[in-house]
C-alpha cells in the first residue's frame, strides 16, 4: 500500500516560503504536440523558448498549432495583437538538441514512454550546462526515476498541466526525495509567473489530481460490471449529487479508454499490492474492441466528434 513517507510530507512545501522569483530566462520546450505546444505558448508570455522536436514535420506542426492559438485569443479579445506578436517572436523552433543546451528550464512533454524518456534525459544531462533543470509534463510515470536518467536528480521536477494548457489555471509541481530546495522553489515560482496556480506534491502515482481521479473512474466501471446501476444512472449521481461538471464514464470516454487503460496497467504494474489501482473487465473488453470512447466514436456512450450521445449498448 503506498503511503507517504516523513521526507514525503516535508518535501511538497508545506508551510515553506517560495522563491518569489524563478530566475527562468530561457525555457526550453521538448515536444509540441497536445501538451507541449500549450506549455511553449504560456512560457512565452514571460521569456524566450526554446521550442524543440526532432523531426521538422512534427516542429511545423506544433508551430501551427501555436499560431492557430494565439490566433482565436486575439480574436477573442483575450489578448491584444501586439502580445500575440511578441508572444509567438519570442519562441526560437528548432531540431537541434544542441539549442538547448544553456537553457534555464527544460520541461519534456513527450509521449507516456519511459524508454524514449530514458534516451531523452540521458542525452539532455550530457549536453546541458550543469544548472540546468529538467522537469517532465508526465501524468503517470515516476518522476524519481526520470530523474536519475538525466544524471542531476537534484536538479529534476515534475511540472504536470493539464488540457488544455492555454485555458486551465491548476499545475501540479511535484519533488522526489532528491530534488534540492532551491530547484523546487523555482519551478514552483515559475508556475505563478506565467499565470497559473502551482500545487505541491511529492512522487505518488497520478499526483494529487490523477491519484484520485483514475480510481473513481475505475470505481464506476466496477459498478457497470457488477450490474448494479447503469452507465446514465452513474454519471447522473455524480454530476446532481456531487456536483461534478460530467459523469465518471463520460470523464472516461472524453479522456479516452485507451489512456484510462494505460495509466492503470502501469500502477498495478508497479504497485500490485495497492487495491484501489485495478483494470475492471468493461475497460478491458472495450478497448480490445476498439471501442476506446470520444476518439473511436464508441466507448460507454456513442459519440459524434465532441458531441455525446446515448449509453452504447454492450
Amino acid at each position: 500500500r503506498i503511503i507517504a513517507s516523513k521526507m514525503m510530507l516535508r518535501s511538497v512545501g508545506v508551510g515553506r516560503t517560495f522563491a518569489s522569483t524563478s530566475g527562468f530566462d530561457k525555457v526550453g520546450v521538448v515536444g509540441l504536440g497536445l501538451m507541449g505546444h500549450g506549455i511553449c505558448q504560456v512560457a512565452a508570455t514571460r521569456s524566450t523558448v526554446i521550442a524543440f522536436e526532432p523531426e521538422q514535420r512534427f516542429l511545423d506542426k506544433g508551430r501551427e498549432r501555436i499560431e492557430k492559438s494565439i490566433a482565436k485569443l486575439v480574436a477573442k479579445d483575450r489578448m491584444s495583437q501586439d502580445d500575440a506578436d511578441a508572444t509567438f517572436n519570442r519562441i526560437t523552433f528548432t531540431t537541434d538538441t544542441a539549442d538547448l543546451a544553456d537553457a534555464d528550464f527544460i520541461v519534456e512533454a513527450v509521449i507516456e514512454n519511459m524508454d524514449l524518456k530514458q534516451d531523452l534525459y540521458e542525452n539532455l544531462g550530457k549536453i546541458c550546462v550543469p544548472d540546468t533543470i529538467f522537469a517532465s509534463n508526465t501524468s503517470s510515470l515516476s518522476i524519481t526515476e526520470m530523474a536519475a536518467f538525466s544524471g542531476r536528480p537534484h536538479n529534476f521536477v515534475g511540472i504536470h498541466f493539464f488540457n488544455p494548457v492555454q485555458i486551465m489555471k491548476l499545475v501540479e509541481v511535484i519533488r522526489t526525495e532528491d530534488t534540492a530546495d532551491h530547484v523546487f522553489q523555482k519551478a514552483h515560482a515559475w508556475v505563478s509567473e506565467i499565470g497559473k496556480v502551482p500545487v505541491s506534491c511529492g512522487d505518488t502515482p497520478g499526483f494529487i489530481v490523477n491519484r484520485l481521479l483514475v480510481p473513481s473512474l475505475m470505481q464506476a466501471m466496477a459498478m457497470v460490471d457488477r450490474g448494479e446501476a447503469s452507465v446514465k444512472d452513474i454519471d447522473i449521481s455524480m454530476q446532481l449529487g456531487a456536483g461534478h461538471p460530467m459523469g465518471p464514464l463520460h470523464l472516461a470516454d472524453y479522456i479516452g479508454l485507451d489512456t484510462c487503460q494505460y495509466i492503470v496497467e502501469g500502477w498495478t504494474s508497479k504497485y500490485p499490492n495497492e487495491p484501489s489501482f485495478f483494470v475492471p473487465q468493461s475497460l478491458k473488453d472495450r478497448v480490445a474492441a476498439g471501442n476506446i470512447g470520444r476518439k473511436s466514436g464508441k466507448g460507454f456512450y456513442h459519440w459524434n466528434g465532441d458531441r455525446r450521445g446515448d449509453p452504447a449498448e454492450y
